[in-house]
């Protein structure tokens, strides 16, 4: 999937304020997502790690060495640099969780996570659409991938364990309909 500064300041938008039910593509990808706790809280802590990225695509200069941190939670920062004593109780069990889904892969250094989110990357195939509450301990990640059931998402597993996730299953395509009742029931 190729990203421009259009379809980064869409998807930007998307972070910040949850997309009309009428904009969404014909199908999603949906990761289900099982946190310890309250669903909420992580959809807040998911999208402040997410926003400063997909900012930072349409934003900095990929050409450099190493991208700006400014924006990115220090949670976030500390699990991703090696210092996970540093980072909050949920952020060390999202760790082991995303070693325990990968099968002992190590998780994404930071810069190397940022840098998915140069729009000339291709190997990022979503795009965030929304998050909705599926229960109290449950959160059903939706995402653009084109249709695609295989797409480049591991750094969004990265970011989804991170931010506390227990259990993530996906990507599953849905019709965007599914999303829509969805965001309509939690009004």
């Amino acid at each position: 999937m190729m990203h421009n500064s259009d379809s980064l300041a869409a998807e930007f938008e998307r972070l910040r304020s949850r997309p009309g039910t009428g904009s969404a593509p014909p199908v999603l990808a949906l990761f289900v997502v099982d946190v310890p706790g309250d669903a909420a809280g992580y959809e807040q802590r998911l999208r402040s790690v997410l926003s400063p990225a997909v900012r930072l695509g349409g934003t900095a200069d990929f050409e450099r060495e190493s991208l700006p941190v400014d924006g990115v939670p220090d949670w976030f920062a500390a699990v991703s640099s090696g210092n996970e004593e540093r980072a909050p109780h949920f952020a060390r069990t999202g760790y082991d969780g995303y070693v325990g889904h990968t099968g002992g892969s190590r998780p994404w250094e930071l810069q190397s996570w940022l840098f998915r989110f140069d729009p000339e990357e291709d190997s990022r195939g979503w795009e965030w659409w929304d998050a909705t509450r599926a229960g109290p301990s449950r959160v059903h990640i939706w995402t653009d991938s084109q249709g695609e059931s295989l797409f480049g998402c591991q750094d969004l597993l990265w970011a989804a364990y991170a931010a506390g996730a227990v259990r993530v299953d996906g990507p599953a395509i849905q019709k965007s309909a599914v999303w829509s009742a969805e965001r309509g029931a939690e009004r």
